[in-house]
């Protein structure tokens, strides 16, 4: 029996908190076995809006950081179409670029290479880890939140796609551009494949609010 009423994005507090936790603070939990996607994949899923599986198949060809507009290529959700999401700044101020520069150096080729597939999906590691299962504690759990509020809505790792989705709607209405809109979330209401101007998506995923500003990848590597 159906549990919950769907899931809901999360509030300002609770982001402040998942993004406040451990993974993002100096000390490692007992017997904890950091990943490095631990550290990237909750703050990729809040600022590109993709999910689990879209971006545990992210290779470093998907990643572009040459000039131009700094995006990423997503393209491997059956349901969404493929897109190329501008790297909001705030991944920058997180160490990614030193992060990808670490992976070419030690020959890795996906962007989350220890996140492992599970029945050819990333999605199922993720969900484990982020929302826990049975009397395994998450993330979620580990960091106080609840994972069924009062209400019967449900938070959960895509919970973070939604809030992308609430805030480029807002940021795409105020620059008047609902096919950018469209073609972040990957929506057929947008029928081209390709979106021309990435200098209007840039400013559009700009509108995505920052949420712990001291978070870093090294800081993470650092942790006792």
């Amino acid at each position: 029996m159906k549990t919950h009423l769907g899931r809901r994005p999360f509030s300002a507090m609770e982001l402040h908190t998942l993004f406040s936790g451990y993974v993002y603070g100096d000390e490692k939990q007992p017997r904890e076995q950091a990943k490095h996607w631990h550290f990237w994949l909750p703050l990729l899923a809040y600022y590109t809006g993709g999910f689990s599986d879209e971006l545990g198949s992210l290779t470093l060809e998907d990643v572009h950081l040459g000039t131009g507009t700094a995006y990423l290529h997503v393209h491997t959700h059956g349901k969404i179409k493929a897109r190329k999401i501008p790297i909001h700044p705030h991944l920058f101020s997180c160490g990614l670029h030193e992060y990808v520069q670490w992976l070419t150096v030690h020959g890795h080729q996906r962007l989350l290479f220890d996140l492992p597939a599970k029945s050819g999906r990333y999605s199922e590691k993720a969900r484990i880890w982020f929302s826990g299962e049975g009397e395994r504690a998450g993330y979620l759990q580990k960091c106080a939140l609840p994972t069924v509020d009062q209400h019967g809505h449900k938070t959960a790792l895509s919970s973070l796609r939604l809030n992308f989705e609430q805030q480029v709607r807002i940021s795409a209405m105020q620059l008047g551009s609902k096919a950018g809109f469209c073609y972040l979330l990957g929506l057929k209401e947008y029928p081209q494949r390709e979106f021309a101007d990435m200098r209007l998506l840039q400013k559009i995923v700009r509108g995505v609010r920052v949420v712990n500003a001291h978070t870093h990848w090294q800081r993470f590597c650092n942790r006792h």
